[in-house]
């Protein structure tokens, strides 16, 4: 297999997740450079990478044939019209982009280049969702009816989160909402394989943050008639929801599967419930590059890699993010008409 040499464009936090992936894990990829950030440097030298003076520097370079976009989604559009111009493959943090629009532009784009666009959903590539898909697909709980996604967070962590990115506080973004419940709405449409239609949602912020929509409920109508509910908040009062980090439950005619994504999958059929995994647990805060943490972003990588080499679409296309997108978009929509709105068709 040959190499792909790849740009890093952000150098925060998930920046060195993905250079840690590439350095250590993922096959048929190497870091080449990285722009973007006062981190930018020490990142580059870390990796035995070089430290591009700019995003357009990054993008000359012909040892690079892929791109890593890890900033704030405000800027993702841009930076991936830039890189489809200079021929690059890319691979988006999501949100994808703060909106529909901005997700088709850039799906243009890259068909435009003929270069392929990803967009990260780590969420699919943990073990136990994964088990989960597989139980939905072998039909173990039947044909489903109704499905709930739980992601509280406590206030004390919505203010911390705030403290240390505070573009989620520009407008021309799609806020902390957005970047929690971008991974909720993918994985009810992946879990399911079902379009959403139609949502109802009431946001608000009943704290002091000033940031809109930290608190989002809505209802989502799926085809075939089956119900959906959402609940993204980051103010949480003590203690908060316990397993409620990113839980979802899926009712099927003849069975539940009840899951959280760090803590359990468990199967209710019959009589009772069956606890089928529990997942190795990590610090994501004192140990960022555990190899346990790790996993589904090389799950993610490795796609997006093997994907390129093998000349075929990528796991998870630019089409699925907007998907995501346009669930997060009609919510906001909703709630500031304050009645049903349908979803952007894809």
């Amino acid at each position: 297999m040959s190499t792909i040499g790849i740009g890093m464009i952000g150098s925060g936090y998930m920046a060195l997740t993905y250079a840690e992936a590439l350095a250590r894990y993922v096959r048929g990829a190497r870091l080449m450079a990285v722009a973007g950030g006062t981190r930018a440097p020490g990142l580059a030298a870390s990796y035995g990478a070089a430290a591009a003076p700019s995003i357009e520097a990054l993008l000359a370079r012909s040892d690079v044939g892929a791109v890593i976009i890890v900033t704030p989604d405000q800027l993702h559009r841009d930076q991936a019209l830039m890189a489809a111009a200079a021929g690059k493959h890319v691979l988006v943090e999501k949100p994808m982009a703060p909106s529909v629009a901005q997700c088709d532009e850039m799906i243009a784009a890259c068909r435009q280049a003929g270069v392929q666009l990803a967009v990260v959903k780590t969420e699919r590539y943990r073990r136990v969702t994964m088990r989960a898909k597989q139980l939905i697909d072998a039909g173990r709980i039947g044909p489903i009816h109704m499905l709930r996604t739980i992601s509280c967070f406590p206030e004390a962590l919505g203010r911390e989160i705030l403290e240390s990115r505070p573009w989620y506080a520009d407008p021309a973004g799609g806020g902390l909402f957005m970047s929690m419940a971008s991974h909720n709405a993918d994985m009810l449409l992946w879990l399911t394989g079902l379009r959403a239609q139609q949502v109802f949602a009431q946001a608000s912020t009943f704290g002091a943050s000033g940031v809109p929509a930290q608190s989002v409920m809505a209802q989502i109508v799926f085809e075939r008639g089956v119900m959906g509910h959402m609940w993204i908040s980051a103010e949480m009062p003590p203690p908060s929801l316990p397993s409620s980090e990113v839980r979802f439950q899926l009712v099927g005619a003849q069975g539940i599967i009840d899951f959280e994504d760090y803590e359990f999958l468990d199967l209710g059929a019959g009589d009772g419930w069956e606890r089928l995994l529990t997942p190795e647990r990590f610090d994501y805060m004192r140990d960022p590059t555990s190899p346990v943490r790790l996993e589904p972003h090389i799950g993610v990588l490795q796609g997006f890699i093997d994907g390129i080499h093998e000349a075929r679409p990528p796991d998870v296309p630019g089409e699925a993010g907007r998907a995501a997108v346009a669930i997060c978009e009609a919510c906001v929509r909703s709630a500031a008409a304050r009645q049903a709105v349908d979803v952007a068709p894809g």
